[in-house]
């Protein structure tokens, strides 16, 4: 089995070599997330699975708040601080694991695949999940197992939602009583909690 540092080395050893290939892994990194936020927005608004969508936020929220908690009795040193690799985008010199990025995509993943009627959006994300965890790593700013570490922490934070799902509903109702009150009722009148996730 190969070390947290052979594999970054195996991967990073692609940056530097192109140009293109270079931008394309930075886009990637550093942007992907924004997607996974498009798709929490369309099932939220459009897809008429709002309650999926809001149980994905609160997933996101308890992973990253996790993941502060770990930084606050471990730290582990990205790759560039350790002195090896090729760093692509300059980052701040701070502890690397778990992957924000990764958690962030990966607390939606694991809550959108834990019911029915949003799995097939956690299919589509997922292999989406994983390029962008390990363009962190191709970019030289996060060794794989912190990518590794992000993938446990948004299953965490999902798994944590799920079970409190039925205690959020207070929660989902109020976020819909103030949304009807913004939109004065013209788009989505009277949506409350009228329907349970399976």
């Amino acid at each position: 089995m190969l070390d947290n540092t052979t594999l970054f080395l195996l991967i990073n050893s692609y940056a530097g070599k192109s140009a293109t290939l270079d931008f394309i892994g930075v886009v990637i990194g550093e942007y992907m997330p924004f997607l996974f936020i498009a798709v929490e927005v369309y099932l939220y608004f459009f897809a008429k699975r709002k309650i999926e969508a809001l149980l994905a936020f609160y997933s996101v929220l308890i992973a990253l708040l996790l993941n502060q908690i770990i930084a606050l009795f471990y730290f582990h040193n990205r790759p560039f601080m350790d002195g090896i690799g090729i760093v692509l985008k300059p980052h701040i010199a701070e502890s690397s694991f778990p992957s924000d990025h990764t958690t962030f995509m990966f607390a939606i993943i694991w809550s959108l695949l834990l019911y029915k009627n949003s799995r097939k959006y956690a299919y589509i994300l997922f292999p989406l999940g994983i390029i962008g965890g390990f363009s962190r790593v191709f970019m030289g700013i996060h060794y794989p197992y912190d990518i590794v570490g992000g993938i446990v922490s948004g299953f965490i934070g999902a798994l944590i939602i799920y079970g409190f799902k039925i205690k959020l509903t207070w929660l989902n109702n109020l976020i819909f009583k103030i949304e009807n009150k913004i939109f004065k009722g013209k788009l989505w009148k009277n949506y409350y909690f009228y329907y349970w996730v399976q």
